[in-house]
């Protein structure tokens, strides 16, 4: 948590604003130092707020509660680069929530893998009207992860992630296996 920091000066000291005649009374520029050290990491505060609003920058705890307030896909167990990439990420990923690229974003962003998704719909474009209707009658969604080391978690995090950000008439199933190893020359 941030609070006083012993030794941190004050970027606006109060003293030096005093009116002229508390400049050289000794009593008057203590009484407002200590004023100074309370309000210095305020105003170190205010002073990098840019900083605190860019998630490679802004504290771990700030970043965390950033997530919560800009809908970041993220359940508190994900490694620190990864948690700030999510945070990032999420304005985009709203713009784009409930497409199939939307969709592999998100399960990048909190698995570190891309998934495989294959999915019932398609799109056509005919001169003719009255063509065939392109894609499978009945909708469906089914994403694959490969991951080096899965755990029983895992599965039960995929599913809630597909749950949010697959287009809501969507019927899905997700499946969590283990990535294929290459043999090592």
């Amino acid at each position: 948590m941030r609070g006083s920091i012993d030794g941190l000066g004050s970027s606006a000291p109060i003293g030096a604003m005093l009116p002229a005649v508390f400049a050289d009374d000794d009593l008057a520029q203590r009484f407002v130092a200590g004023l100074d050290d309370v309000v210095a990491p305020i105003l170190n505060s205010l002073d990098c707020l840019d900083s605190y609003f860019t998630p490679a920058l802004a504290p771990l705890d700030f970043t965390r509660w950033l997530g919560d307030w800009v809908g970041a896909e993220t359940d508190g167990t994900e490694p620190e680069a990864r948690l700030r990439a999510a945070v990032a990420a999420a304005a985009h990923l709203h713009r784009i929530r409930g497409t199939r690229r939307g969709l592999s974003e998100a399960v990048r962003l909190a698995f570190g893998v891309t998934p495989e998704i294959t999915e019932s719909g398609a799109a056509d474009w005919n001169a003719r009207p009255l063509g065939p209707v392109p894609g499978e009658r009945r909708p469906r969604l089914h994403v694959t992860l490969r991951l080096p080391a899965p755990m029983p978690a895992d599965e039960h995090r995929l599913d809630s992630l597909v749950a949010a950000a697959r287009p809501a008439h969507m019927p899905y199933t997700v499946k969590v296996t283990a990535a294929e190893r290459t043999p090592e020359r």
